[in-house]
């Protein structure tokens, strides 16, 4: 399966599995990201009755596999006020699980021979991971669901244990209130580097940057030291 961080679910109760009780009704349901993650849950919510709707700051689906040679302007990561770039994906990174366990139950990761643009390799590059959660957004009506270039700014919650969601959409025309039962948080934590702390760090005069803002070994080319 997809290794995917967990989305977290703002509500009483509202999906259940095998082992619970049924949903006593439809709930209208907002899910933050259209990742592996959010495409998924937003799948698994429309199958059980709700009214589902997905917020994508980005212009596709994909989430962190969506490939991007933009950098965030601080190459640590560290500066509060640095353009961000939500995507870790370098150029020539291929996935390092084979695809027979990446893909979703009902929903194989298959090997699609005859097309140019696909990657048949059982250990494929991101494009290919890429595609593969666009056709899964398309064959079960999941794209239909996803707001994109809408940006969740705010979750408040509401009265009567509901939740206001406050988006911004990059065409303009301000924010945008609306009230859902449950929201699920499937925003992932990419865009935010790790960084270790040891001694010396701050005093070494050599270059510093995150592995999340390597693309490709170009601008390293003729380094030596």
């Amino acid at each position: 399966m997809f290794k995917t961080p967990r989305c977290r679910l703002l509500s009483d109760s509202v999906v259940h599995n095998s082992t619970m009780k049924p949903a006593l009704a439809s709930r209208h349901v907002a899910v933050i990201g259209a990742g592996a993650g959010g495409l998924v849950a937003a799948r698994e919510l429309w199958r059980e009755g709700h009214k589902v709707v997905v917020f994508e700051r980005e212009d596709q689906v994909g989430g962190t596999w969506v490939y991007t040679p933009k950098v965030e302007s601080d190459p640590i990561g560290i500066h509060a006020n640095r353009t961000t770039v939500h995507s870790s994906m370098y150029e020539s990174l291929r996935t390092n699980l084979p695809r027979e366990v990446m893909g979703f139950r009902d929903y194989p990761f298959v090997a699609r021979e005859g097309d140019e643009e696909r990657d048949p390799r059982r250990f494929p590059g991101h494009k290919e991971v890429l595609m593969y959660l666009k056709d899964f957004s398309r064959e079960f009506g999941v794209s239909e669901m996803v707001r994109l270039e809408t940006e969740v700014v705010v979750v408040d919650a509401a009265e009567g244990g509901r939740w206001k969601v406050k988006s911004r959409s990059k065409g303009g025309g301000g924010v945008e209130d609306e009230i859902y039962d449950a929201v699920v948080v499937c925003s992932g934590h990419f865009t935010e580097p790790r960084l270790p702390q040891f001694p010396g760090i701050n005093t070494w005069k050599g270059k510093q940057f995150h592995s999340h803002n390597y693309r490709n070994p170009e601008p390293f080319r003729d380094q030596w030291t």
